[in-house]
């Protein structure tokens, strides 16, 4: 018997400004059917599991009901069991192992797979969506030639409020929207993975996410699957039109760990391992096309700002700049030791075939069975 979770979630589900009142279901074009959505949630530890149980609720509260709610476990057999136990007979939410490589890639493609939706999205285990977050995505999806729309993503920080020190300019290494990127409703480049939906024959067209590139558990914190994967949709189909809705809002949870410069230095170095993959995969001129104005227009422009706020007595202004500088260089650093290493043929990384949805996952040979593209 399915309970309900009994710990308070963080304040994400709250009634929009009148100006952003939510799109009506009807708003998809004469003749379409009203969007289905699978939200695929990716797990792999026990210690998030008061988190795990808001990320469903939320999900569960949602204006705009989503058909199903995918969890799938990154090979934890005690976490699986908690989880399908939690959840028997709940009829809009499925517990699954993931059935390849360990790590947030193939999690992923795993929940693909099997999905019943038209639309699949994808939300952090340690993270809440607002009531309206699959209402503004069925909107985006009310153009066909929409494959991808994605949101914002608010930081809830462990300490209750941002460190001095850290930049807005790089929220994304804590996996939160970040300044620099347009607001409103905007085609971009690529959506942000944790906070993130496409069409299911997205997927279909262009193949899986890459295993190889994302996050694997605690271990080193490389990301830019999703950056890569929407490269090659609209490689695949060049008239696709990829979305970010930011009043489509999730909030995401910062640890303290997250908090301290380590991590930050440890991020933005695995971030330019991460974009050296993406550009041996797909050309450095599209793989860092975004990279390029954010470098040179984003980020001086938040040094000039911390320094400003330096000069005039206020907390964290020269902490920011010199953390903006620290995380440029070691940026650098990775992308050119990555270079360096695909140069030299490294570990390859795989695109997973994404085959016709079924009530099961694939076997672990079969999401293996994906193409070589390129070399770490």
């Amino acid at each position: 018997m399915t309970r309900r979770p009994t710990h308070q979630a963080p304040p994400a589900h709250q009634a929009p400004p009148a100006h952003q009142a939510p799109p009506a279901i009807e708003e998809r074009g004469p003749g379409q059917s009203p969007a289905t959505f699978t939200v695929v949630i990716c797990v792999y530890t026990e210690d998030r599991w008061h988190d795990i149980l808001a990320a469903v609720d939320s999900i569960r509260q949602q204006s705009y009901a989503a058909l199903e709610t995918l969890l799938v476990v990154d090979h934890n057999p005690a976490l699986l069991a908690r989880l399908t136990a939690e959840f028997e007979g709940a009829a809009d939410v499925r517990t699954l192992p993931n059935a390849g490589p360990r790590g947030l890639s193939a999690g992923r493609n795993t929940g693909i797979a099997v999905a019943r939706g038209d639309i699949v999205a994808f939300l952090d285990d340690d993270a809440v969506a607002e009531r309206d977050w699959l209402r503004w995505f069925a909107a985006g999806y009310a153009d066909p030639r929409v494959l991808a729309v994605g949101g914002r993503t608010e930081p809830i920080w462990a300490s209750g409020r941002r460190p001095a020190w850290f930049p807005e300019e790089f929220d994304w290494v804590v996996g939160c929207t970040y300044r620099g990127l347009p607001r409103g409703k905007v085609q971009v480049r690529n959506v942000l993975g944790g906070n993130a939906s496409f069409r299911r024959s997205a997927f279909d067209i262009a193949g899986g996410f890459a295993t190889g590139i994302g996050r694997d558990g605690d271990k080193r914190p490389l990301g830019c699957e999703e950056t890569e994967l929407c490269i090659r949709i609209t490689r695949a189909r060049p008239d696709a039109v990829l979305l970010i809705d930011d009043r489509a809002v999730i909030h995401h949870r910062v640890p303290a760990g997250r908090e301290r410069f380590g991590y930050f230095r440890t991020r933005t170095y695995a971030e330019g391992l991460s974009k050296a993959l993406v550009a041996r995969s797909v050309g450095s001129d599209k793989g860092l096309e975004s990279e390029r104005a954010y470098s040179t227009r984003v980020l001086p422009a938040g040094v000039a700002r911390g320094a400003r706020d330096f000069a005039l007595g206020r907390s964290g202004g020269a902490g920011r700049a010199g953390a903006i500088v620290a995380g440029v260089l070691t940026a650098a650093g990775g992308y050119a030791l990555g270079c360096l290493r695909a140069r030299g043929g490294g570990a390859a990384f795989t695109v997973a075939e994404i085959g016709a949805p079924t009530e099961e996952p694939a076997d672990a040979t079969t999401e293996e069975a994906g193409r070589t593209e390129a070399a770490a």
